[in-house]
């Protein structure tokens, strides 16, 4: 995946940006590996965001691959890109009763569109979801 190191500076300037948006507040998102093309996170399950079957509730899931890819994406086009999330898939493969790792990793960056994967794991290393997140450059 990585096709250079990010600098000091550059992992600075992502970390303020990812922290100024407030859903990484909201859902305990820890950031634990940011690189060229690439983002993992891991967040805590609480049971306020349980669903119906007393999971982690799958909105909240493709809420966290969709922040997780977009930071994935901004590695590749700067920390103060400007980007929205044009298209979202995400294939639900078990219910996820513990805290949850999201890797997400840069399919294709691009000048217009970008296209990100995410893998969500449970704590037992099982794969729970994957996700395919689209972004258009505003700029």
């Amino acid at each position: 995946m990585n096709s250079k190191t990010l600098s000091t500076e550059e992992v600075n300037a992502l970390m303020r940006r990812i922290h100024s948006i407030p859903i990484m507040e909201t859902l305990s998102m820890e950031i634990t590996g940011l690189e060229d093309g690439g983002c993992t996170a891991v967040v805590p399950r609480h049971e306020q965001w349980n669903g119906i079957f007393e999971t982690f509730h799958g909105g909240i899931l493709g809420t966290i691959a969709d922040s997780i890819t977009c930071f994935a994406i901004l590695t590749k086009l700067g920390a103060e890109a400007k980007v929205a999330t044009t298209d979202f898939n995400i294939r639900f493969l078990r219910p996820c009763l513990t805290d949850v790792t999201c890797k997400a990793e840069v399919i294709r960056p691009g000048k217009t569109l970008s296209l990100a994967e995410a893998k969500l794991y449970d704590t037992n290393q099982k794969l729970v979801a994957i996700a395919q997140v689209s972004y258009i450059r505003l700029e």
